[in-house]
This record gives C-alpha cells, structure tokens and sequence, in this order.
C-alpha cells in the first residue's frame, strides 16, 4: 500500500490551527449540495471540527443523515470523538482506514469529503479512485487542499521565504506534494473522474488579532511540532529553527503583515 509520512503530526500547535476550521471556512465549495438525509465520509477528518459540521447539516428526523469520520490511526481517530462528544452530536460514526483502500463496500456515500488530505498522501490518483470507488453514482465527491509554493505574504521576510523551502522539503521527502492544489484537477483526470468542477478560494490573516494566531501558531510548530523533529533530523541547526520562528513572530507582529492562502478545490461527480 502507498503511503507518506505526515509531515505536521499532532502537536497542539497543529491542532490548534485545525481545530479553527470550519464546514464554512474550508468547505465552502461542498455547502451547496448538502441536504438533510445525506450519508457523507469525511477523510482524513483530523480533530473533527468540520466532521462535526457536516453532521450537523445532514441531520434528519428519521436518522438517516450520518457522517462518517475516518483517520489513519486510532489515537488520530480520539482527538474527533472528543470533539464530536463534546458537540453532543449523535449522528457521527467512526473508522480507521487509509484512503488507498478504504474499508466500505462500493457505493456506500451520498457524499465524500477530504481537506487537505491528498497533499499528504503517497499516491493521490489512487486515493481519488477509491473516493469514487465508495460515492454512489450521482453523489459527490470533495476535496481541497492548499498550495504553498502559491502562499502570498507581506513584508516579504526572508525568514518566511526559510520556512517555505524547509517546509516543501521535508513534506516531499515524507512522500507528500505541497503544492497539491493546482494538481487536484490533474489528478481528478489521471484518476477516471470527467465530471469535474475545479474552484479556488482562499484564507487571508491579515487583522492583528488573525496575525497573532496565525504567525504565533507557525512559530510553535517550527520547533516544537513533529516537522521540527523532521528538520533536527535532517540537519537542521536548532539556531535555524529558532531564527524562523522570530521570523513568523515579527511578521505577526508587522500593523502591515498580510497572508493569503490559496487552495484548489474540485467538487466532481463519480
């Protein structure tokens, strides 16, 4: 089976970032087809705060609208429960499964949702079939994932120009593509999918109190996630590592700073 190794890991300061987002804020481009009654999976589904949206927009009195949430292990798989138990939420099942090969008969979803999971993947043109191989014909299929090498900020420091390169480094040499977002339609294409809608949108930091979460986040994760323990091991000084979190830090704290993040989207029928 292809796999990758996931270049973030579990560190609160990746959670912390996960955990901001929203069905609204990073499923968007999905909102419009969903409808009370609908049975949707959700890889890669993280700490489940979108699972926990989408769930509660397929609510139905009958019961019939359920997410499923899917992650790769069991331990990622408790960091959703919590979320989703805390919400109260009633109609969300969950599995451990590798989207490669996912473990759910043909045609067993209304909908499949997946954000930002196929840039960490070790073949994403597989893992998009097997999205299809599980969408019932006349379903949907959702994905998005962002695209750094598209990453546009202000002041341009070169602290954060360091970070990039480091970061698409280390994200290739774990098997991923960060710069998965203007291939999504490549891959929908290599992977059989002809009915393909491909939209792009954006997250933009640019208030004081959006900096400071944004760059303070970045900062931590720098040397204390499991992307810092990657780049230790690949011979990166710890000096490195501490002058690019100052780097996030000062940018945070720039009354001019600004941050967009561009991401491709496709929303395709199988």
């Amino acid at each position: 089976m292809t796999s990758a190794v996931y270049t973030h890991g579990h560190h609160e300061s990746v959670l912390r970032s996960h955990r901001w987002r929203t069905a609204v804020n990073s499923a968007g481009h999905l909102l419009p087809v969903l409808r009370a009654g609908l049975r949707v999976l959700d890889v890669g589904c993280g700490p489940g705060t979108i699972s926990a949206d989408l769930a509660a927009l397929v609510a139905s009195p009958d019961g019939s609208g359920r997410v499923t949430a899917v992650e790769v292990t069991a331990g990622a798989l408790e960091l959703a429960r919590a979320e989703i138990a805390a919400r109260g939420q009633g109609n969300v099942d969950f599995a451990v499964g590798d989207v490669h090969a996912l473990p759910f008969p043909d045609d067993s979803f209304d909908v499949v949702h997946a954000h930002q999971v196929l840039q960490h993947v070790g073949d994403p043109v597989r893992a998009l079939r097997e999205l299809r191989r599980v969408c019932r014909p006349g379903g949907h299929i959702a994905v998005r994932d962002s695209d750094y090498a598209a990453f546009a900020w202000y002041p341009r420091l070169p602290e954060l120009d360091e970070w990039l390169a480091l970061y698409q480094r280390l994200a290739r040499a774990n098997g991923g593509e960060p710069d998965a977002g203007r291939r999504l339609l490549a891959w929908a294409h290599a992977a059989g999918l002809t009915d393909v809608t491909a939209t792009s949108s954006t997250w933009c930091f640019a208030t004081p109190e959006d900096r400071a979460w944004w760059g303070g986040m970045w900062a931590d994760r720098v040397v204390d996630s499991a992307m810092g323990r990657q780049a230790l091991a690949s011979g990166v000084e710890p000096e490195t590592l501490a002058r690019i979190a100052a780097g996030w830090r000062a940018w945070a704290a720039d009354p001019d700073g600004w941050l967009s993040i561009p991401h491709g989207e496709l929303l395709a029928r199988p």
